[in-house]
């Protein structure tokens, strides 16, 4: 899927809403763990009440590596069904993977070709050659670990190196790798007050933010901050939408939240157009003026 693509799925849908299956057998409703795939069998509950009301899944992938081959293969069959069902939706792989040369390139193989993901994120710490071979690949897409919203990332990321923090070091060297235009970051909904300046480097990247509701994350915040002309956000949220319930019911409630969400995008996103119809206005009124 093309970065146009995407824009254009989100204004079609008026959202900007990921949301995360993050699947953990103790959650979620008993009556599903006398099936064959329970994992699989939840996932497409959720995805099918609530395709229409965001633009991306993602699926954290150690909620399924922990169950072995079996949750694998419960992984497999969920990207297969959202790319054969809904195939405008944008895929996130959350892997964080991220080693030397050859092992990144078998990495990117496995979640962008043989899974057919639409991004994988990815670990920085080792560095351009960690991550080239993620960006090598046509019409994906590479979201690198930049700010997240866990405490620890206090420990190094916002460290100074010299006379910047380590985040923006990061950011900022990332744009001259190869194939950068296939970048997008992971910046933490919990770090809002970072928005403005991780903005003035990459204005126009898109910025996957975790963080939103269940970790305190503020929707307002973020979007006040990390807005761009072509929304360049996606909002995740994991178990505030897919746990809202966990008897029979599940997939109705989690719809509830995600269209709770979705309207809130929906009119954020409404008050961007009003403004740049403003800001318009006011371009046009000085030309003629100038005149």
């Amino acid at each position: 899927m093309t970065t146009q693509d995407l824009i254009e799925e989100i204004h079609k849908k008026k959202t900007f809403l990921c949301i995360g299956l993050d699947v953990d057998l103790t959650k979620i409703p008993q009556h599903l763990l006398e099936l064959e795939d329970p994992i699989f069998e939840f996932n497409k509950a959720i995805i099918d009440t609530t395709h229409d009301l965001c633009v991306s899944y993602k699926p954290n992938t150690a909620f399924y590596e922990a169950y072995g081959i079996k949750g694998w293969q419960s992984l497999q069959k969920t990207i297969i069904y959202i790319n054969q069902n809904y195939p405008e939706i944008f895929t996130i792989a959350d892997a964080k993977r991220g080693d030397i040369g050859n092992t990144s390139s078998m990495y990117a193989k496995a979640f962008l070709e043989d899974l057919n993901f639409d991004s994988v994120t990815v670990a920085p710490y080792m560095g351009k050659d960690s991550v080239e071979p993620f960006l090598a690949f046509e019409n994906k897409h590479t979201i690198l670990l930049a700010l997240t919203s866990n405490e620890g990332a206090f420990d190094f990321q916002t460290q100074q190196v010299g006379a910047k923090e380590l985040y923006k070091v990061v950011i900022e060297t990332s744009k001259t790798w190869k194939n950068s235009q296939n970048l997008m970051y992971v910046v933490g909904a919990t770090k809002a007050d970072y928005f403005a300046e991780i903005r003035k480097i990459i204005p126009n990247s898109f910025l996957l933010v975790p963080g939103v509701g269940a970790q305190g994350g503020s929707l307002q915040e973020v979007c006040q901050y990390g807005l761009n002309a072509n929304v360049g956000l996606l909002i995740n949220s994991s178990r505030g939408i897919i746990y809202a319930s966990n008897g029979s019911d599940f997939a109705q409630k989690a719809r509830e939240e995600a269209l709770k969400m979705q309207q809130e995008m929906a009119q954020i996103l409404a008050n961007c157009y009003c403004l740049i119809n403003v800001t318009v206005l006011i371009s046009v009124f000085d030309s003629i003026l100038m005149k």
